[in-house]
């Protein structure tokens, strides 16, 4: 057993030379050893990448095996329920949500928000089936999903233009967030009452609006926003 030294460190037999400081190692009574293997790769080697489309067919195979499977039980085991059809929107939600960006990384921020959008909403339309019927899919459950949908669209197309501040980030998000509920509530009250009458609606957008109104004015002011950044980090 011999040291380096230079640095200390215990070295190989096979060691020509220090592998923390690369000094040359000179050991007359202890040979360097060339015939045995190193005990660490000598040379560099890239780990080769994982075929997308494997892994696109892995994810396939699984989903479907599940909502095959889920779809025989339920014949065999209580056929009057549908519960199957949960399990099955389960699965092509979850495919619709993985396999198609991870086949085309370069695929729209907009595209795939549609594609996720029309994922719940065909999950939930497989929900309404099994329930017995769609009497409250599309006049509610629909719109909600596109409501939704349509706010996140916004959200995620303006962020990504540029890069957003936390103030401006936070600011669009607590604005969003509030029209979304004004919206819900209204389309809520459309399909229970067959009228609009505001409430909660209106509150939540009321402070929805009191909290961003400082932090545009935040913004807008140089000494003020320097002033927020220096005492929250940001």
């Amino acid at each position: 057993m011999s040291y380096c030294v230079n640095c200390g460190v215990e070295l190989d037999a096979t060691a020509a030379f220090c592998p923390l400081c690369h000094t040359p190692v000179v050991n007359p009574s202890q040979p360097v050893d060339t015939e045995s293997p190193k005990p660490f790769p000598t040379h560099r080697v890239e780990v080769p990448e994982v075929s997308k489309w494997e892994v696109a067919l892995l994810l396939t195979a699984m989903f479907l095996s599940v909502a095959v499977c889920c779809g025989i039980l339920n014949l065999f085991l209580r056929p009057e329920l549908s519960w199957s059809l949960y399990v099955i929107g389960a699965a092509v939600m979850l495919w619709l949500w993985l396999v198609p960006p991870l086949l085309m990384r370069g695929l729209h921020l907009g595209l795939r928000l549609v594609l996720d959008v029309l994922a719940v909403a065909l999950y939930l339309f497989l929900i309404s089936l099994g329930l017995g019927g769609g009497d409250w899919y599309w006049p509610l459950g629909l719109p909600i999903v596109l409501w939704g949908g349509a706010c996140v669209l916004f959200l995620g197309l303006v962020l990504r233009k540029g890069r957003r501040s936390i103030l401006t980030s936070v600011t669009l998000v607590i604005g969003t967030v509030g029209v979304f509920l004004f919206g819900l509530e209204l389309l809520i009250d459309q399909f229970v009452l067959g009228r609009w009458e505001p409430g909660w609606s209106l509150v939540v957008l009321a402070v929805c609006v009191a909290l961003v109104i400082p932090l545009v004015v935040v913004r807008r002011v140089p000494a003020l926003r320097e002033e927020v950044r220096r005492r929250f980090h940001m």
